[in-house]
């Protein structure tokens, strides 16, 4: 057993979780501009009071789980700064601190608001490639290349103290097999998220029920589910990965848009190719009882997402189910 299971066991005790929304688009609200290869990364070099003012949004919203900035934070990344990787690993601590300051500060307003949890984002290769590859899957590194890639971030998000990791917007297996050893070199706990390719296949092809069988049988995976993914798609996946696994489910979509992830552009969302009686969600405050009926655990937002979408995520979520005993207040480091 990894030394932190305090995901897990706040699971096993019950609680449905409420996750975060967007980062970037309430980073923009504020004045940040966004176009760099860093993406939100970019303001922990330039901002980071803006980063945690942001997390003390979406607690205040109601969210339980926050993710920290180092979704697009690695060491290759910055180094087209030319930020050296002592450096850049301290900007991936640095998101840790400030999710757990706005953590804290939240908790002194509002002392019965926990457990609160960090999660330590670790974004896919290709956010790194910043050319939408992490919605095609379609870059092929070796095992030990995606090893390499990973391990300094991760390692930097465990030793500044994340609860947990949030490895999402996963498009490949492969890479999830990767991350999968690594999280047994550091004993780490996390949650595994996807893109997809349509409601039942990841984006490079491989069958959600095949991820699913893969990884329930590891004990660090405490979630798995899907992220960063239009809304229509998010029922069919959790029926999928519910046919496929007892492991709890996660699902945090994006807001309804349509991303064209070559001209990184939002429009007007897609037409749905469900069948006509089929009524898809028109947000996140629509989907969210039909997913938690799913089995989704965790709930939550990704791009476009806003604390409002957050907050009626939380006022439609049974945040505590019959039975529910606290596990912990305000993190790993208190228990």
């Amino acid at each position: 057993m990894p030394s932190n299971t305090l995901l897990s066991r706040t699971l096993d005790a019950g609680a449905n979780l409420t996750v975060d929304g967007a980062l970037a688009t309430e980073l923009e609200a504020h004045g940040c501009d966004l176009e760099d290869p860093l993406w939100s990364a970019k303001v922990l070099l330039e901002q980071p009071e803006l980063v945690k003012r942001v997390h003390h949004d979406y607690f205040r919203a109601g969210a339980t789980v926050a993710i920290t900035a180092s979704y697009q934070a690695t060491p290759l990344g910055f180094a087209r700064r030319g930020i050296g990787e002592e450096a850049a690993l301290e900007r991936v601590a640095l998101s840790v601190r400030l999710a757990d300051e706005a953590r804290r500060e939240y908790l002194t307003e509002k002392p019965d608001a926990g457990p609160l949890l960090v999660a330590g984002s670790v974004g896919p290769y290709g956010a790194y490639l910043a050319d939408g590859s992490e919605y095609r899957g379609d870059y092929v590194l070796s095992q030990n290349e995606f090893l390499e890639f990973h391990r300094p971030r991760i390692a930097a998000l465990v030793a500044a103290g994340a609860d947990f990791l949030a490895c999402e917007t996963l498009p490949s297996l492969p890479e999830a097999e990767a991350l999968l050893a690594l999280m047994k070199e550091f004993d780490v706990e996390a949650w595994l998220s996807f893109t997809l390719r349509d409601g039942g296949h990841l984006s490079d092809g491989t069958p959600l029920a095949q991820a699913a069988k893969l990884f329930s049988a590891e004990p660090l995976v405490a979630a798995i589910g899907v992220n960063c993914v239009p809304l229509e798609l998010v029922s069919p996946s959790l029926e999928a990965l519910g046919r496929a696994t007892d492991t709890p489910l996660i699902a945090y979509p994006n807001s309804g848009e349509s991303y064209d992830a070559v001209t990184k552009t939002w429009g007007p969302a897609a037409a749905s190719t469900s069948g006509p009686d089929t009524k898809q969600p028109a947000s996140l405050a629509e989907g969210t009882p039909i997913w938690r009926e799913l089995g989704a655990r965790l709930v939550g937002g990704c791009c476009r997402t806003t604390p409002q979408d957050i907050a009626a995520v939380t006022a439609l979520s049974e945040t505590h189910k019959p039975g529910y005993r606290p596990v912990g207040a305000a993190g790993a480091k208190n228990l």
